[in-house]
């Protein structure tokens, strides 16, 4: 650490955020009034509660805050030698920001058109992704919650999870198998007399769109089920009395009832999308373009962390303004969302 008021930040930073926390929570309780449910230490006792507040508390501090709050601020200091650090020469800069921007620490005289192209094209694709993955569970997730009989949706539940006992690269690595020239997928094609040559599917990034949308799909999945298993059966049934057809029914019943669910599952798969980096290290082109790779790329080949902090943190902004968009599209609070 640079000096004492960074120390400061960084440790009193914490206290702050839990502050305001505690400050939201409290303003929603008391606005919720006489409907609001019981409080934490009412519905699980004193102990427990005090334990569980403790645990978890400690894990977020150590394990996610305060690492964070490191991370912000040494994303705004030079790349210096360990020896010069805490030094004259180590000063709070927006040098690896305006890398970021301009591709050089001084030259601002052209756009870093690379990596900005590639940030704008993982933030878009996995907005894309997002939806798709939306469109293939909201279906999968109304027949189990209210169609299935209980049978049928342990069965369908367990095909769903089973995959995903596998490790996700060796998942990454099989999709590069499905999808490859010489693969499963341009055999069948190639054998069915519908093109000539394979395609490179790899190259054109449809592997890597595929394999992130396959990876991701229990990540919607659950929050639409549990918000889906919540509506009363009684309210679709009488919505089908009175005649109102299957599109009206999911846009003014079951889709206003799942908002929590779909914007829990919205905010999870944008926000892995946007982090991942073996499906795009496994599956991407020689011409891909993805972020994560290079936030990699500046810590761990150009050891250059300070900028890798400030690409970490520039991606972190994105994928919590993402959340507030949809928390704004929703209308859902942070408490609904964590449920």
């Amino acid at each position: 650490m640079s000096n004492a008021y960074t120390a400061y930040a960084i440790f009193l930073g914490p206290l702050v955020l839990v502050l305001g926390i505690a400050f939201a929570a409290a303003f929603e309780r008391r606005r919720a009034g006489a409907a609001a449910e019981p409080n934490f230490f009412a519905r699980n006792g004193a102990p427990v509660a005090t334990f569980l507040i403790l645990a978890v508390g400690v894990w977020v501090l150590m394990m996610i805050v305060l690492p964070q709050f490191y991370m912000i601020d040494f994303s705004f200091h030079p790349k210096l030698p360990l020896a010069q650090r805490g030094g004259p020469n180590d000063i709070h800069t927006l040098v690896n920001y305006r890398y970021f921007l301009f591709g050089s620490p001084d030259d601002t005289s052209h756009w870093n058109t690379t990596h900005l192209h590639a940030f704008w094209i993982t933030i878009l694709a996995s907005v894309i992704i997002t939806i798709v993955n939306f469109a293939i569970c909201y279906p999968l997730a109304y027949y189990l919650a209210q169609v299935a009989r209980p049978k049928i949706v342990t069965r369908l539940m367990l095909l769903l999870v089973v995959p995903y006992w596998i490790n996700e690269i060796l998942r990454a690595f099989a999709f590069r198998v499905l999808f490859g020239t010489g693969g499963v997928i341009n055999g069948m094609l190639i054998g069915l007399n519908l093109i000539r040559e394979p395609i490179d599917f790899i190259g054109a990034d449809v592997a890597l769109y595929a394999g992130l949308t396959y990876a991701y799909v229990l990540i919607m999945m659950f929050p639409l089920y549990n918000a889906i298993e919540s509506l009363d059966r009684n309210q679709v049934e009488a919505a089908r009395d009175l005649g109102a057809p299957w599109w009206r029914i999911h846009a003014e019943i079951v889709m206003p009832h799942a908002k929590p669910g779909i914007a829990t599952g919205a905010t999870l798969v944008f926000m892995l999308c946007a982090g991942a980096l073996a499906a795009p290290l496994v599956l991407g082109g020689p011409k891909t373009l993805w972020f994560t790779p290079i936030v990699y790329d500046r810590f761990f080949e150009a050891f250059n962390w300070p900028q890798g902090a400030a690409y970490a943190l520039i991606l972190l902004v994105a994928c919590m303004a993402f959340v507030l968009i949809v928390m704004r599209v929703f209308k859902v609070t942070f408490s609904e969302i964590a449920r």
